[in-house]
């Protein structure tokens, strides 16, 4: 067999997915001609595809070395470079493969994913848009360009393109799952239901499609934990249970007083809300007892990323390493007590910990709820968030084991230079300004009605709330309408930086809870900014985050028994601005002086919860799951 021939024969293996024999006729190849452009190029294909993306890279640079002018050899080293993380190497090589073939729609369009992980988000769309001009067919781009219009608040615009998209391929799982997505953060809850079981219907082994359904369930106002509590046995069917025959045993020292070796798992060691509350943590944390790694799955790191691989003792990237490559990683390290900081939000590394690399796994603060995960043993909460034999009434269920932390689930740290507090706005404005600036997923119709209670029994009251531009608000205002509410009334904004959006609290005199999802960052931050905040709590977690939060304040009070109870606290606290004034004025200090903010005292809490898991696993005991 002539070189020509065997290369034919290893491209057809590698075109039908036999990557053994292509990877081995590549090899003989390279025995009898060592510089042969084409076999190193392919090697580093097939070495990408196995997600040794760094060997790739090597493979495919030593290509181009002998053929410099192979704009597929360039692209493709895009591509292993974007799935190791080297995002400015990447963008380097599409450029270069543009340069030697314009019209080359496959390049535009894997340029704008790394453009868009980079956050370069108008160059991005103006990829998509080339690759789209060179191929108008190409569902793919249609709905990539999507996810950038959703990143630069066009959620309207965005739908159209993941429906394109599926025009164009209806058996378009990805696009399924991020119009399932769009349409959740425009409020369509049953709309994005469906769209999420269509994409598993499509691809059944997704985990993460099959996360985010589990997701966006907690924002729904009615199928409640049954319904959460089935969709994660499902989702452990799927991706648990079929890997319990490869559980392995734990060797860790089972000294008992020695230094124990913690893991933190996100990808969101980054500015975003995860940061104001795991942060705090991470900082206080007492080196001597425990040491700390992070397992990072950041894309785009930025000032507060640095400032968490300041605080690991190990700081590991995780961007595009595989569930089963990460767990061994952390067997590696000897991670006594692993913690997952995502549950089902995006990007989440679950299928990793089903695996169980560690011999202690907890979750903690993606949201307040559970897993559903076998194998993690414990969920950090608190007692109000999970009052003391919740689960036996099946109000809290969950797989965890509820480690309910002294004072307050989370320690909250506020946005470096904040703004000061203002006045009172009621006392200049003329009326009493009601305020959400929650995402708007949690705002289904149950919470407008709630709210439109309120601004009718409130006279010449107003509300300002977060909703993205477009057919979402045009629904708000109809509602609000056929209740009323004249248009004026409602003010809405969309996203803003972060200090502008704290600003938005200064037109604000009190802020409306969502359910059954309640805010968590923003209740902290309309408290920092001196805005009470208004809540009503229900059975899970999630709907009684805000309880938690107000009451680890000293505002208790603020958490209403019902709807009509909501209206009347509503009511008698906008009726009396001199008591509103004076929390506006005080709030901050309260919250300095509280357990919210008291990141040594919470640390602690932190820590003794996690020597007491690791002593019952020390011990040989299980977590309390059906407490």
């Amino acid at each position: 067999m002539t070189i020509p021939e065997a290369l034919q024969l290893a491209i057809q293996h590698h075109q039908a997915g036999r990557l053994a024999d292509a990877e081995a006729l590549y090899r003989q190849i390279l025995a009898a001609r060592p510089n042969h452009a084409d076999a190193r190029h392919l090697l580093g294909v097939i070495a990408h595809q196995a997600s040794r993306h760094d060997l790739a890279v090597e493979w495919i640079q030593t290509a181009i070395g002998l053929n410099p002018q192979n704009p597929f050899a360039h692209a493709n080293l895009g591509e292993a470079c974007r799935a190791a993380g080297r995002l400015d190497q990447a963008v380097a090589a599409y450029h270069r493969a543009l340069e030697l073939k314009p019209d080359y729609p496959e390049a535009h369009y894997n340029l704008g994913i790394v453009l868009r992980e980079r956050g370069q988000l108008e160059e991005a769309a103006a990829s998509y848009r080339r690759a789209l001009a060179l191929r108008p067919d190409y569902p793919e781009a249609h709905n990539n360009l999507g996810t950038v219009l959703v990143d630069q608040g066009a959620p309207d615009q965005a739908i159209a393109a993941y429906r394109r998209a599926l025009e164009l391929k209806p058996d378009f799982p990805e696009a399924h799952s991020n119009l399932g997505d769009a349409l959740k953060n425009r409020g369509e809850l049953d709309e994005a239901m469906a769209a999420f079981r269509r994409a598993l219907q499509l691809e059944p082994g997704n985990a993460w499609t099959h996360s985010n359904l589990i997701f966006a369930l907690h924002f729904h106002p009615s199928p409640g934990q049954e319904a959460i509590a089935e969709e994660h046995q499902r989702w452990n069917r799927q991706f648990s249970e079929p890997l319990k025959q490869f559980l392995q045993p734990h060797t860790n020292d089972r000294g008992q007083d020695r230094r124990l070796r913690v893991g933190y798992v996100s990808p969101d060691f980054l500015d975003q809300s995860v940061a104001r509350f795991a942060l705090p943590l991470l900082e206080c944390h007492d080196r001597e007892r425990f040491e700390i790694l992070c397992y990072s799955g950041v894309t785009r790191p930025d000032a507060t990323t640095e400032r968490f691989r300041a605080l690991a003792g190990a700081w590991r990237n995780t961007v595009g390493v595989p569930a089963d490559r990460l767990a061994q990683m952390i067997r590696d390290d000897g991670v006594d007590i692993l913690v997952d900081l995502s549950l089902h939000t995006a990007r989440n590394r679950l299928a990793m910990f089903a695996r169980q690399p560690a011999p202690v796994q907890v979750t903690w603060l993606g949201y307040a709820g559970s897993t559903g995960l076998p194998s993690i043993g414990y969920r950090l909460t608190d007692s109000r968030m999970d009052p003391p034999g919740s689960r036996s009434r099946g109000t809290a269920r969950s797989a965890e084991e509820p480690v309910r932390l002294p004072d307050c689930w989370c320690c909250y740290a506020p946005v470096p230079e904040s703004p000061g507090i203002n006045a009172l706005p009621a006392l200049s404005a003329g009326g009493v300004t009601f305020g959400s600036l929650n995402n708007f997923a949690k705002v289904h119709e149950g919470v407008l009605a709630r709210w439109a209670r309120v601004l009718a029994a409130v006279q010449g009251s107003r509300l300002l709330m977060s909703c993205p531009e477009g057919s979402a608000r045009e629904r708000v205002r109809a509602f609000f309408g056929a209740r009323g509410i004249a248009a004026e009334r409602v003010a809405f904004v969309g996203f803003l930086p972060r200090l502008e959006y704290l600003r938005l609290y200064h037109r604000i005199d009190l802020g409306l809870d969502t359910f059954p999802f309640n805010g968590m960052t923003s209740t902290c931050d309309a408290l920092w900014m001196g805005v009470p905040v208004l809540t009503l709590p229900g059975e899970m977690p999630a709907s009684r985050a805000g309880l938690s939060l107000l009451s680890t304040v000293g505002l208790g009070e603020l958490a209403a028994s019902s709807e009509e109870d909501y209206v009347r606290i509503a009511v008698e606290l906008t009726g009396n601005l001199p008591r509103l004034a004076d929390l506006r004025t005080t709030l901050r200090p309260r919250m300095e002086a509280s357990p919210l903010m008291n990141a040594p005292r919470f640390a602690r809490n932190v820590e003794a919860a996690y020597r007491k898991m690791w002593e019952r696993w020390r011990l040989g005991n299980s977590p309390a799951r059906n407490e």
